[in-house]
């Protein structure tokens, strides 16, 4: 089975799109190319993609919307392009569930270093059995949820199937992995997306809202994430985690 990655990128600039699909052929990349929200479509109806680069500021149907569509039916990971430099538009997208952003103009290794920490939030750790088809997959609960590492499926008390983001499943698995230990923001954004984080940047603290909305389905759930004024946040449940080999 082939592990080549297929990343789609959707832009009006031809100019954009031929770059990244040259840049990102040559370093053994499966690449596709859209230039509107119909393209996008029609790309991931014949093809399993599995990240999409999405300009924000497409002509007739906008980035956002497409965002929010894609989020709505799967969670295959989303990394928005950008080239207003406010805060307002990336903190949207983030909200309508893109795992990352990028402003133009931005130098495509960087768009491929935030690519590669994507999918190796996705990825699982190889066993130490030295088989790489075997991988440790885990199993984290808390207050009578479940999270299942391998199959990246969130369960709540009610064993209701919660869905989430790479981005979200990225930092609720690093609260998990550091119960009741107050991480702060910086920790969070070199935890999760590999980087020094930017002054100013929200991302983490929409992130962190999102989980919680979705950690909040459950009402006789108690909010497990919680703020620590001045310092960052805490996952205050105790967690336990079992751990069993599964195949690649």
């Amino acid at each position: 089975m082939s592990t080549v990655k297929h990343l789609l990128i959707v832009d009006d600039d031809c100019d954009i799109r031929d770059l990244l699909f040259d840049f990102f052929s040559t370093r053994g990349y499966r690449v596709s190319k859209a230039e509107s929200g119909k393209q996008m479509r029609e790309e991931m109806a014949r093809w399993s993609i599995d990240l999409v680069i999405l300009d924000l500021m497409l002509p007739g149907e906008d980035g956002l919307s497409l965002c929010r569509e894609i989020r709505d039916k799967s969670d295959i990971p989303i990394i928005m392009l950008t080239a207003v430099t406010g805060e307002t538009d990336r903190i949207i997208g983030l909200e309508m569930g893109a795992d990352d952003y990028m402003e133009k103009p931005f130098n495509p290794r960087e768009l491929l270093a935030r690519i590669k920490a994507v999918f190796r939030r996705l990825g699982n750790q190889d066993d130490q059995s030295g088989d790489p088809h075997i991988a440790q997959n885990r199993v984290f609960q808390f207050s009578g949820w479940r999270l299942d590492e391998g199959k990246r499926e969130l369960r709540s008390p009610t064993k209701l199937v919660i869905p989430l983001s790479s981005g979200e499943f990225s930092l609720l698995v690093s609260f998990l992995e550091k119960p009741q230990t107050i991480l702060s923001r910086e920790d969070l954004v070199n935890i999760t997306r590999g980087q020094e984080p930017a002054a100013f940047d929200r991302s983490i603290d929409i992130q962190v809202s999102r989980l919680r909305k979705k950690l909040s389905q459950e009402k006789q759930s108690e909010q497990p994430i919680k703020t620590v004024r001045g310092q960052g946040y805490i996952f205050t449940q105790k967690v336990s985690v079992s751990s069993n080999r599964v195949k690649r």
